[in-house]
């Protein structure tokens, strides 16, 4: 696995808090950091940034190529538990525990502040891995997610092969269904959740982000969400460039607070 590292200038003198990005479908690790221009805005905050790749690659899994939406390039940060994707396809397990531990030992890193956002099936991968993991990310975001991928083609494909025909299983790997598991009296973080997604998204139109559906399940554990839908914009580079600045001031002003 490959990940790309961003280190601020402070990280020459001290250790610094660490932001994961986690990216979407058919992205590797190197496409939020050449287009985002997210670089000068963690520059400023003093934050690490830290992108990796969005699958294995070169697994010798037969059909792993064959779809842009299923194998090679979308991993969907779950850790598949059906042959033949159960032995490589572990991308929860990589973000969560893995990466960290390699992060912690050879960059200066401040794990005890570390914070998660995404796009597109990369937000899908944040919120999980935040809600699945309150005690580790103090905050998370995202850029027009995969917000409920049991009830959209997309991840009802992935989930299927990935996880098999469970759909308990499916559901511990759904933003919408992990967010109900929060106990109505105390939601899971206490900052706001971020999501900014474009009003002129194709995949909106799609059903396959279903942002409502999400806001649905925040409102009834009342989990603190801003919910912004961005007029024309689409689900490309152009929507992220123009707002990773707000996503980077939202988990400053948390994890260096």
């Amino acid at each position: 696995m490959k990940f790309s590292v961003y280190l601020p200038p402070q990280a020459k003198t001290q250790a610094v808090p660490v932001l994961y990005f986690l990216s979407g479908l058919t992205c590797t690790d190197e496409n939020f950091m050449a287009k985002a221009g997210a670089q000068r805005y963690a520059a400023e905050h003093g934050i690490m940034l830290v992108a990796p790749d969005t699958s294995p690659r070169d697994a010798g899994i037969p059909g792993e190529d064959d779809a842009w939406d299923f194998g090679t390039g979308a991993g969907f940060y779950v850790d598949a538990t059906e042959s033949p994707w159960k032995q490589n396809y572990r991308m929860y397990s990589y973000v969560v525990d893995e990466l960290p531990q390699l992060i912690a030992a050879n960059f200066p890193a401040d794990m005890e502040r570390q914070s998660i956002f995404g796009h597109s099936m990369g937000g899908h991968g944040a919120l999980i891995c935040a809600f699945k993991n309150p005690d580790r990310y103090r905050s998370v975001s995202a850029f027009a997610p995969i917000a409920a991928p049991m009830q959209c083609p997309w991840g009802q494909k992935a989930f299927r092969h990935y996880l098999g025909d469970d759909k308990s299983q499916w559901a511990t790997y759904d933003a919408s269904a992990l967010v109900r598991t929060t106990k109505r009296d105390r939601p899971l973080f206490s900052h706001p959740i971020l999501i900014d997604q474009g009003s002129a998204d194709s995949f909106l139109q799609q059903m396959q982000l279903l942002p409502e559906l999400f806001q649905s399940a925040c409102e009834e554990v009342s989990q603190p969400l801003i919910l912004r839908m961005q007029p024309e914009y689409d689900h490309g580079y152009y929507f992220i460039s123009t707002f990773v600045g707000d996503h980077i001031r939202h988990h400053a002003e948390i994890l260096c607070s």
